[in-house]
């Protein structure tokens, strides 16, 4: 971003009514409340939208299950997500719920406008429908010719008279559009994922159903009554109807979005649907399309069952709001999946905030009240510490553009970087050693500097954590804003003199962790359990939904080379149809030689968390078999198409 004056838009996804939020929510909330704050702080015209997404059949059905209407617990479901967000901060400009008036009337708007368009067409539909995804999927794509292949869960046969979108007719225009833009899909490496799904042929896609009735009518001029949208069609809609399309479009000048956040679960949706939607619509594509991973606990897949799921309120109320604003936006590079741990909390919070921002605040707070009465003075700064401020500049050069492409805990990084920098300039020049020789004028000169440094770090945190830095900002004597950003940011000029004033500590160590550890789940009454005499024990029987965590390829190994110093890795460059091969170290060199591996196939488990082997990366596992006779690759019967799904 540059830092002449802008509209930025940013949306979360709208999120499903079918639950309470949870620790994934929150993740894509706060990066895109930290992506408003900037925004708006850097001088831009910003329009922040989140919001709950309220209809289809899983709601109806849930809202029964419940003894409610699908309006009573939307109302109710949407209602807590709202609180959430009100709670934690969130800066949102508008929540919109898919029940709104306005929003139908957009979503209206669009079906009739592609419609005209000659891009929707009458027709039946038959497949199999998973109530869970709202998705249909052809009998290839299921696993074990029942399953849902993105849940897990049992899909059903539907049929019945549907509207379809003319999917197909867009296949070249979103290949077009990919290639075009680089960044239209962050991080890349999901872009490839789009491009390939896209190139393997796309069939037009059921954006209505009758078999149920809570969703947006369709508009009164197709004389349909007993048609309702699909709820993605009528979801992917809101982020512009929630800008006015189709009723008061006063706000439409936000339009095309910055940036859509997601979960990589969805992302198909939005990286797919959404552009062609568009394209009929003819309206501006948007910029970003970026897909953050899923949140583990403590290594394990979190579930209801497991009583391991993390509520995001608990955590903030026990740690601190800003403790965990940090802590998601640090831990984990955008797009990789994340483990939240109460140790890994903790030790964010005493190391990086405690000792690395805490302490230096108390440190200037400290010599300044020791030395100068609180008083402090920048007209020495570039006389004495000219090589330490180009440093802290040169770092904070180029760290804006890492916010909009995605690389957040990068920007991170780099900031506490500057830190090190000031901590360091503490020790090399001793202002305590100053004031004993009589050096007054330099001793002020390195207070200041590292005042200087705090204001810098201060604003480019202020988005991250809020409240925090509101009380860095007060003990500094600034008011973080716009002038403020341009002055020291931007133009990189030194304060004004400034009263330093003391606050309290702004993170207390932790000692311990502060949420008990998930209980041990009890076996609902109506379980079965399983016998002492039966052969197989509760420890070697899993669920199918475990089973399908696990993800299985075909990868053609085109390259392959020993390690050096080492007597049983090889070093393969394997193709699974991602658009980039993948380096996998395997232990197999007492069995294979490196170059009878080259062309051939293997099973690879593709979804293993990447590892370090002798210092270099392994970004998947081949599945063998080993008995007394020695070891042997598991490969299709057949050769199939790199990347192709074992089930």
């Amino acid at each position: 971003m540059q830092n002449n004056c802008k509209n930025v838009y940013i949306t979360t996804p709208i999120y499903y009514v079918n639950d309470v939020a949870h620790i994934g929510h929150a993740y894509t909330t706060i990066i895109a409340d930290m992506l408003a704050r900037y925004s708006r702080l850097t001088g831009h015209n910003t329009y922040f939208l989140t919001g709950t997404d309220e209809h289809g059949q899983k709601i109806a059905q849930s809202a029964e299950a419940r003894g409610k209407t699908p309006k009573e617990y939307a109302d109710e479901v949407s209602g807590k997500f709202k609180a959430l967000w009100d709670d934690f901060g969130i800066t949102y400009d508008k929540f919109i719920r898919t029940t709104d008036e306005e929003h139908k009337l957009g979503a209206q708007k669009a079906f009739e406008k592609m419609y005209a368009k000659g891009d929707i067409y009458k027709g039946e539909y038959e497949g199999f429908y998973c109530v869970s995804c709202e998705t249909f999927f052809t009998e290839k794509q299921l696993i074990d010719e029942q399953f849902c292949p993105d849940c897990g869960k049992p899909t059903s046969i539907v049929k019945e008279e549907s509207f379809f979108f003319k999917l197909s007719a867009y296949e070249d225009k979103l290949l077009k559009w990919y290639e075009e833009n680089e960044d239209c899909i962050l991080p890349r490496s999901k872009k490839n994922e789009i491009v390939n799904f896209v190139k393997n042929g796309l069939r037009d896609l059921s954006i209505s159903r009758t078999s149920f009735e809570w969703g947006v009518k369709l508009p009164t001029s197709l004389n349909e009554p007993k048609h309702v949208m699909y709820v993605w069609l009528d979801a992917l809609i809101n982020y512009i109807s929630a800008l006015g399309y189709g009723s008061d479009e006063k706000n439409f000048n936000y339009w095309p979005a910055s940036v859509h956040l997601v979960g990589k679960d969805i992302l198909r949706f939005h990286a797919i649907y959404w552009p062609a939607f568009l394209m009929s619509l003819e309206l501006p594509l948007p910029k970003h399309i970026a897909a953050h991973g899923w949140w583990t606990r403590d290594g394990e897949k979190m579930s209801k069952s497991k009583g391991n799921v993390v509520n995001p309120k608990e955590v903030a109320d026990a740690y601190g709001l800003d403790a965990f604003r940090y802590f998601m936006l640090r831990e984990v590079p955008f797009g990789q999946d994340g483990d939240f741990s109460q140790k890994a909390l903790i030790d964010r919070i005493n190391s990086d905030l405690g000792n690395d921002l805490g302490n230096l605040l108390n440190r200037i707070s400290g010599m300044s009240g020791k030395y100068f009465d609180y008083k402090v003075d920048s007209k020495d700064v570039e006389k004495y510490h000219k090589k330490e401020l180009d440093e802290v500049n040169a770092i904070l050069e180029n760290v804006e553009e890492l916010i909009f492409n995605m690389q957040i805990n990068r920007y991170l990084e780099e900031i506490w970087k500057v830190l090190t920098v000031a901590n360091k300039a503490i020790g090399d020049y001793e202002p305590w050693t100053k004031m004993k020789e009589g050096k007054t004028d330099e001793a002020m000169a390195l207070v200041a500097l590292i005042t200087n440094i705090m204001a810098k770090v201060a604003i480019l945190l202020e988005s991250v954590m809020p409240e925090k830095i509101a009380l860095i900002a007060t003990s500094l004597g600034i008011k973080i804003n716009t002038e403020l950003y341009n002055k020291v940011i931007v133009n990189k000029e030194l304060l004004d003199t400034t009263t330093i004033t003391k606050v309290d500590q702004l993170f207390p160590r932790i000692e311990e962790i502060l949420l008990e550890q998930a209980p041990e789940v009890k076996k609902d009454k109506n379980e079965v359990e399983v016998k002492e005499n039966e052969d197989l024990t509760e420890d070697n029987l899993i669920t199918i939904d475990k089973f399908f965590e696990t993800i299985i390829k075909v990868g053609t190994i085109v390259e392959a080379v020993e390690v050096p110093k080492s007597s049983k890795l090889l070093k393969l460059q394997v193709d699974l149809g991602e658009g980039r091969n993948r380096q996998v170290l395997a232990g197999i060199k007492e069995y294979y030689s490196a170059q009878e591996l080259v062309g051939t196939q293997a099973c690879v488990v593709a979804n293993l968390k990447p590892a370090k082997l002798m210092g270099m990366l392994s970004e998947g596992m081949l599945l063998a078999a080993k008995d007394k006779d020695g070891l042997s690759l598991v490969r299709p019967e057949k050769p199939k198409i790199s990347g192709t799904k074992i089930s």
